[in-house]
């Protein structure tokens, strides 16, 4: 029986990853209270100009606001989406915290998935090279790689240059980017946009087999600064401002 997704991996791997990533999305969502949303100190200056130039309502903006806040702490979760796809792919296996993100079943290769191109310092950089290097020299016939699935550009390279001050290179450390490592991995040139292109569908499938089928507004953060705005007789932004700011001069005057 033919997959109704994809070809490279199986139906039930690809629902079971996007159900992984959508509990990493409702648990970011659940833990959006008052108190941790003004963890970080909320930028009402940035917000005034957002409402203003972008008309937003007071609703909008902090909607707004605690998308980016949930935006932040599921970034790392659509990486590990990647490592999920490729160690369902037949002949590969996901890492699960063993030093690689993906390996070949028979040691062939090695792979450390980033999913932006510019997420490492150069001493990040430099343990990293290091580290594939390492399984490199361990498995003679391992090639070894640094993908990244959003890069600049479409290429698959050795990995040389100098990182903080010291030369590096290997003959079998690459760099490679997320199309050419899907293309790798599955022998299909285009593996990474049919990956793409079945998203939506295999999405709302997914949506539509469990109880809850939209991803519920946290409103809890919501609520309780709307509330706190009403007793003090103040807009929503206001509220935002003294409970991020009463401290500073002139503040508590509004």
């Amino acid at each position: 029986m033919s997959n109704k997704y994809l070809e490279f991996i199986s139906d039930e791997h690809l629902i079971k990853c996007i159900a992984e990533l959508y509990d990493s999305y409702q648990k970011a969502k659940s833990n959006i209270s008052k108190k941790k949303f003004y963890n970080n100190k909320i930028d009402t200056f940035k917000l005034t100009f957002d409402s203003k130039f972008n008309k937003l309502n007071e609703d909008e903006l902090i909607k707004n606001e605690i998308l980016r806040q949930i935006d932040k702490s599921t970034n790392n979760s659509i990486g590990t989406f990647h490592e999920n796809i490729l160690g369902g792919i037949n002949n590969y296996q996901k890492g699960n915290l063993s030093g690689y993100d993906i390996k070949a079943n028979n040691d062939t290769l090695f792979a450390d998935i980033k999913n932006k191109h510019n997420t490492m310092n150069s001493s990040s950089a430099e343990s990293l090279f290091q580290k594939l290097a390492k399984y490199a020299d361990t498995y003679k016939k391992a090639k070894c790689y640094w993908v990244q699935i959003l890069a600049q550009k479409s290429f698959c390279q050795k990995w040389t240059g100098e990182i903080n001050g010291k030369e590096y290179s290997h003959s079998r450390v690459y760099k490679i980017s997320g199309d050419q490592f899907y293309a790798l991995l599955t022998g299909i040139e285009n593996a990474l946009f049919q990956l793409y292109r079945i998203l939506p569908l295999a999405i709302e499938d997914y949506l539509d087999s469990i109880e809850n089928k939209m991803l519920r507004e946290n409103d809890s953060a919501i609520f309780d600064i709307i509330e706190s705005a009403k007793q003090n007789n103040r807009n929503i932004l206001e509220q935002i401002t003294i409970d991020n700011f009463r401290y500073y001069s002139g503040f508590d005057k509004l």
